[in-house]
């Protein structure tokens, strides 16, 4: 019961979110929306950032399980690491444009979008580790660290997040499907054992 509210209260939060604004959406239009109590949501969370980042985590946790997929999978690390990529580039595309005007706060406050990413980054960043790991012991990758080449591929995918989910390269005959396949192809040049 106790989490059937809080995740109640954390999908129609999203929906709001969405439709309104964070800035225009209130802790009572919350538990209004939600059919409980004002007292009921506190119960829950502290405040609107409380749930706010409750939102986020929940979309993460999409993406995460999408990732965790990909790792399980019994192929060789340079296809998981091609998937990955392009997966985790799709799937921050979808979920910022199901959240309507949480897209325009994405765009618009990096410093909000930096606190959403740390949620996940370290997450992200042992799921990259874990198939730069399994390359180094296939004799596929030539990598000296893989704990920090993960933490820099995962950055270097966080710095292309607005570039694919506006598709702004486009103009330039380049779209969504190229720039993941050329982030792969050039990353993988660089960690491929010749």
């Amino acid at each position: 019961m106790v989490s059937k509210t809080r995740d109640k209260f954390i999908e129609v939060a999203r929906q709001l979110f969405a439709r309104k604004g964070v800035e225009n959406t209130t802790m009572n239009d919350i538990a209004s929306a939600s059919d409980k109590g004002r007292r009921t949501i506190y119960t829950y969370f502290k405040n609107k950032r409380d749930i706010y980042n409750a939102v986020v985590e929940s979309e993460s946790d999409k993406l995460l399980v999408n990732l965790r997929l990909i790792v399980a999978r019994q192929v060789p690390a340079e296809d998981k690491l091609r998937e990955y990529v392009a997966v985790r580039l799709e799937t921050m595309r979808e979920i910022v444009s199901r959240n309507g005007s949480l897209r325009a706060g994405f765009f618009r406050d990096v410093r909000k979008v930096d606190r959403a990413r740390k949620l996940i980054s370290q997450k992200e960043i042992a799921l990259l580790r874990e198939i730069l790991e399994e390359g180094m012991a296939n004799d596929e990758f030539r990598i000296k660290d893989a704990g920090h080449t993960a933490v820099i591929i995962t950055h270097m995918i966080h710095g292309l997040d607005v570039t694919y989910i506006r598709d702004s390269l486009s103009d330039k005959g380049i779209d969504q499907e190229m720039l993941a396949e050329y982030f792969s192809n050039l990353l993988l040049e660089g960690l491929m054992k010749r």
